[in-house]
């Protein structure tokens, strides 16, 4: 029977951070939603766990390891991955460290635009995984390739409420949003998810994008704040995630969005 070697490879993360890989990989941890159903849709043998936030596929059938900002990282030492998957805006600096310290290999992507993406996931499958780079990746660059619709709607994207905060500047949603053809309203302010009060929340809005992620906006719980204005309901999924879902989120976020009522 033929097997295949182990070899180490000395590689960079996205943040430029060494990191020491054997292959064949064939066990890994994802703290990341999106990254999870990335790999579980490309190579889904490689999962041993993800966190309670990773919720797609919908039949993904691995140990839980908490949340993203609270991984057990004891447990997650305890499964020796070969290598785990983590995100520079999603997870926590701390925890990425630790898990090093442990022996732990860790690869962390920097996503913050489409133009991003698509580069740090190859890099993902090609370089850290040691797989080739999956069609529907891709399938996805050439979905969100086409210009933007012009011209640009005023728009404001809350995340939360109690306190309000909205997407704001260097965003992955806000540059998402962008090539739907909207315009952020509260993308001049320094914070990128601004906390915003009422009169802010509204002034100069032409649109109002409310997602059910992270904050569950419904019908009935949120809509109200945005009298005379018109709203869509959107999956949080299409609006925030990046991997597979990028294939279709564009037609069903530009469906959504064509929808928009007033209340």
């Amino acid at each position: 029977m033929n097997t295949v070697p182990p070899r180490r490879f000395s590689l960079r993360d996205d943040l430029g951070d060494e990191v020491s890989i054997i292959r064949p990989v064939r066990r890994v941890v994802s703290l990341v939603p999106s990254l999870t159903e990335s790999v579980a849709a490309t190579c889904p043998g490689l999962l041993v766990a993800a966190t309670q936030w990773c919720t797609h596929p919908a039949d993904l059938s691995v140990e839980r390891v908490r949340g993203t900002k609270n991984p057990n990282l004891r447990r997650i030492v305890e499964l020796a991955p070969d290598l785990v998957l983590c995100n520079r805006e999603e997870n926590r600096r701390a925890d990425v460290q630790r898990l090093r310290a442990a022996g732990i290999p860790v690869w962390v992507t920097r996503i913050e635009t489409l133009d991003a993406a698509f580069p740090s996931l190859n890099r993902l499958f090609t370089e850290a995984l040691g797989v080739p780079a999956p069609p529907w990746l891709h399938v996805a660059e050439n979905v969100w390739a086409a210009a933007p619709p012009e011209p640009a709607r005023a728009t404001v994207i809350p995340i939360w409420r109690k306190p309000w905060m909205v997407v704001g500047r260097d965003t992955f949603t806000g540059d998402l949003a962008r090539r739907l053809g909207l315009r952020l309203v509260h993308a001049d302010r320094p914070e990128r998810y601004p906390r915003v009060d009422e009169a802010e929340l509204t002034r100069g809005v032409e649109l109002v994008i409310l997602p059910d992620e992270p904050y569950v906006f419904t019908e009935t719980d949120g809509p109200e704040a945005f009298p005379g204005i018109p709203y869509a309901l959107v999956e949080g999924r299409s609006l925030t995630w990046y991997g597979p879902s990028l294939v279709t989120a564009r037609e069903t976020l530009t469906r959504q969005i064509a929808a928009a009522s007033i209340r």
